[in-house]
Order: C-alpha cells, then sequence, then structure tokens
C-alpha cells in the first residue's frame, strides 16, 4: 500500500508552522488542506486532550462565524498525533494567504475568558474533558513563538 502524502513529510525536520498540505478538486472547487502544527512533532510534548478539544470548540465557532471565511470553512480539527489542527478551505490558498486568519484566529483564542461554545452534556460527547486556562496558554505560546514572525521556513514543509 501506498503511503499517504501527509506520512511523507519529514517530521524530525518539521517545526510548528502553517502548512498547505494538500490541494483536492471537488468538481469544480478547490479545497485546501492546511497543517496548523502548533509542537514540534517527536520533540515536544504533544498537548492534552482537553486543551484541543477547547482550542477546537472555539476554533470551528470562530471560524464558522467568521464575516470572510465563514461559508468557506469546511472543516476544522484536531490532528491524530496531538500536535497542531487540520482545517480544509473551500477555495485555492497558499499558507501565507490565510496567516492574517490564524493571527485572528489564535488571538481569539488566547483571549477567550467566557463559557466554551458548546461545552454542555447537551451539545458534546465529551463536554467534560475542556481546558480553557491551557488553550488560552497554547495560543499565545502560538502567536509568540511562530505567527507573529512568521517565514518561509514556517510556511513551507521542510525537505
Amino acid at each position: 500500500m501506498e503511503k499517504i502524502t501527509s506520512f511523507t513529510i519529514d517530521h524530525i525536520k518539521l517545526q510548528p508552522g502553517v502548512y498547505c498540505s494538500r490541494k483536492d478538486n471537488v468538481g469544480e472547487q478547490v479545497i485546501t488542506t492546511f497543517d496548523l502544527r502548533m509542537t514540534s512533532p517527536n520533540e515536544e510534548p504533544v498537548m492534552n486532550t482537553a486543551e484541543m478539544h477547547t482550542i477546537e470548540h472555539l476554533a470551528a465557532t470562530f471560524l464558522r462565524n467568521h464575516k470572510e471565511y465563514g461559508e468557506k470553512t469546511i472543516y476544522f480539527g484536531p490532528m491524530g498525533c496531538r500536535t497542531g489542527f487540520y482545517l480544509l478551505l473551500a477555495g485555492d490558498y497558499s499558507s501565507r494567504d490565510i496567516v492574517p486568519l490564524m493571527v485572528e484566529l489564535f488571538e481569539f483564542i488566547r483571549d477567550f475568558k467566557d463559557e466554551v461554545p458548546g461545552a454542555s452534556a447537551k451539545d458534546c460527547g465529551n463536554y467534560l474533558d475542556m481546558n480553557l486556562g491551557m488553550a488560552n496558554y497554547l495560543a499565545a505560546k502560538y502567536l509568540d513563538n511562530v505567527l507573529y514572525h512568521i517565514d518561509d521556513s514556517r510556511l513551507i514543509y521542510p525537505d
């Protein structure tokens, strides 16, 4: 069986960043998948499920309500390895195109102090597994260490 493309990325060299993972054509529409890598794979501790779950709820809510990208947001969700998230947008985008959106998103998460949207037994299958404080912290870390000073080394997968 052939390796899928995401398993051909050298995860030893991969650093936190915003990477265009793939582009797929669905009819006449392009769907762009982004790898929002928040921790250094196999180098830093992975994120715990509680903070990832909180980031997922906040990000999905923010993105689907965004004035420009709300209708273009297909999916936002965690990577199984717990080192980041996938974002799927309808449209043909580069990593650099979405940096302003990612700054806006992660500032929202960093600064969020209210009740997490969908964090109730009625709305979520595991609503108790949330950690807003750590979600705030990880968003701030991603902004300070990656997004605010991003360059091509964090926008293009390593060779």
